[in-house]
């Protein structure tokens, strides 16, 4: 959904959200750089409270489905807690892992920006409404799926940073899952 009809939607609660690293990059392709996410994520659970369906980090975006509690903080409030924070985490990861070529490019990506000098994340994030059961099974089907669409793994259950695991083994070591919607 468009950042401007995002301000509409007061009352709903269940999201599915995209967000990408800028030019594509594959930032999270080690155990490292997604825990500093899936830390960020833990972290951000706990002040706004909000659910996590399912997820799935892939190496140059993050899906998931979010159950957020509009009072305690909205979609965007979340995201842009998420983004920002990850973001300054994972360059501090990038400079003491010497990933010169990713600083490079993030800085260039800043420019143009007031008051940012790295850039990781797409300007915006993408977000959906979750209507109804159909589309809730779709997306967690898709998020599931992408691991094994991208050639990464052969059964979505295999892969590390994806809720397939919760649902298929009840593992919840990465993050924890929701999974009792079913």
């Amino acid at each position: 959904m468009g950042r401007r009809g995002r301000s509409l939607l007061k009352d709903e609660t269940l999201f599915f959200v995209t967000t990408t690293v800028v030019n594509f990059a594959k930032v999270f392709t080690s155990d490292n750089y997604c825990d500093i996410l899936v830390e960020n994520i833990k972290h951000y659970r706990q002040k706004y409270r909000f659910s996590i369906i399912g997820f799935v980090i892939m190496p140059s975006h993050f899906h998931w489905i979010v159950e957020v509690n509009p009072e305690l903080g909205t979609i965007s409030a979340i995201m842009r807690d998420i983004k920002k924070f990850s973001a300054w985490d994972l360059m501090d990861a990038f400079e003491k892992d010497k990933k010169f070529g990713f600083l490079r490019m993030f800085r260039a990506e800043a420019q143009g920006y007031r008051d940012q000098k790295r850039k990781l994340s797409m300007k915006r994030f993408d977000d959906e409404y979750i209507r109804n059961d159909e589309m809730l099974h779709s997306k967690l089907d898709y998020i599931h799926n992408n691991p094994v669409e991208a050639g990464l793994i052969s059964a979505p259950e295999d892969y590390k940073y994806s809720s397939a695991r919760n649902y298929v083994l009840g593992d919840h070591s990465v993050l924890e899952v929701k999974t009792d919607w079913i």
